[in-house]
């Protein structure tokens, strides 16, 4: 009896996927930016603040800490940081500390290098007890 026949392999259905386009990330304000909303806040009427806060894309919360930052320190005060906790060292102090780590190493060989020539000294000394007189 003959094997029935198979039927041939079926290829994968192409679909055409919409992919969800990249996020920016998060929002960078520059301090401009930041002063112009916040004195846009400041001007308005009671009930608009909220129109403001969508038409710009910012929360009240961030409106709070810009102006306790703009009264801390003026311009200054808006400009963004870098996230996480500051360097314990800045590269003028880890310059400092390589140089008196360096400073330390030169100070060892430099006791090593007294103690050879001070060695050498009383070999020269001792050879020259040893020889006879040649008078």
């Amino acid at each position: 009896m003959p094997k029935p026949l198979r039927d041939p392999p079926v290829p994968p259905v192409q679909t055409n996927e919409i992919k969800a386009p990249r996020t920016q990330g998060r929002r960078a304000f520059s301090p401009a930016e930041k002063l112009r909303i916040v004195r846009a806040a400041d001007a308005c009427v009671h009930g608009k603040l909220g129109a403001l806060l969508r038409s710009e894309g910012v929360y009240h919360t961030q409106i709070r800490e810009w102006r306790t930052q703009l009264t801390s320190s003026i311009q200054s005060g808006l400009s963004a940081r870098k996230p996480g906790p500051a360097p314990k060292l800045d590269a003028r102090d880890a310059k400092i500390v390589l140089l008196d780590k360096q400073v330390v190493a030169l100070k060892k060989e430099l006791a090593i290098v007294v103690g050879l020539v001070e060695l050498q000294k009383k070999v020269q000394a001792l050879f020259t007890t040893m020889q006879p007189n040649a008078q």
